[in-house]
């Protein structure tokens, strides 16, 4: 059933500026609680070591030696365009960055049906989990990720890249996560392979500052690669 739609939606704040891809780095500990920050893991005030238990600087390292390609590893390249077939999604890819309260931020909400790439994190086909978050409505009705629940093993993602490659993503998994039992690190820090993360809000509507209940995550990997 739909969610009523007297939410209030995320506060659209101007993307930042991408990041050369060959010129990142490991990501700082602020940014990371950012990014913790969106999906909802932590309530305002809630202390990292306290809410998680471990030393977060070890997520968005990156691995110190890349493992064995047994698999497609891309060169770094923006994504332009996600396309899943199984729920009838075409839509172009902003970059996001962070917001001005420290959050990942989101596409404005007149671009609802857009997504938003976190252009600090690897690209789609990278080593390493590519983030991508999209709206799951409004107050005007449902956004680009309505459907994301639904989708299922086995099934297919798609991204366009700035360099006319398409790498193509096999659905893993499809799993809701109460706000603070989100598994930071799998989400996060799995730098085995090259990977994607589709995420967005679900569950019950608690309403006010808090939200959404739940956490939907789409888990992928990346299987091949084509020219268009």
């Amino acid at each position: 059933a739909r969610v009523p739609a007297r939410r209030p939606s995320p506060r659209p704040v101007a993307a930042a500026r991408p990041m050369p891809a060959a010129a990142r780095r490991p990501m700082p500990l602020g940014l990371m609680a950012a990014i913790l920050v969106f999906v909802g893991l932590f309530t305002v005030g809630a202390g990292l070591g306290a809410a998680t238990g471990f030393d977060l600087s070890e997520l968005f390292r990156g691995p110190d030696k890349p493992p064995p390609r047994a698999f497609p590893v891309l060169d770094p390249s923006p994504p332009k365009r996600l396309t899943i077939p199984s729920i009838k999604v075409e839509a172009p890819i902003l970059h996001v960055g962070r917001a001005k309260d420290g959050s990942v931020d989101v596409p404005p909400l007149q671009r609802h049906n857009e997504v938003g790439w976190f252009d600090q994190g690897p690209t789609p086909g990278q080593f390493g989990p590519a983030l991508i978050v999209g709206h799951a409505d409004t107050r005007s009705g449902p956004s680009v990720f309505f459907n994301l629940g639904k989708l299922k093993a086995g099934q297919k993602i798609e991204v366009l890249r700035e360099d006319d490659s398409v790498a193509i993503f096999q659905i893993n998994s499809v799993e809701h996560f109460g706000k603070e039992k989100l598994p930071v690190k799998r989400v996060y820090g799995d730098y085995s392979r090259p990977s994607l993360r589709l995420l967005t809000c679900g569950g019950k509507w608690l309403g006010g500052k808090q939200g959404y209940s739940d956490n939907v995550v789409v888990f992928a990997s990346l299987v091949k690669a084509e020219d268009t």
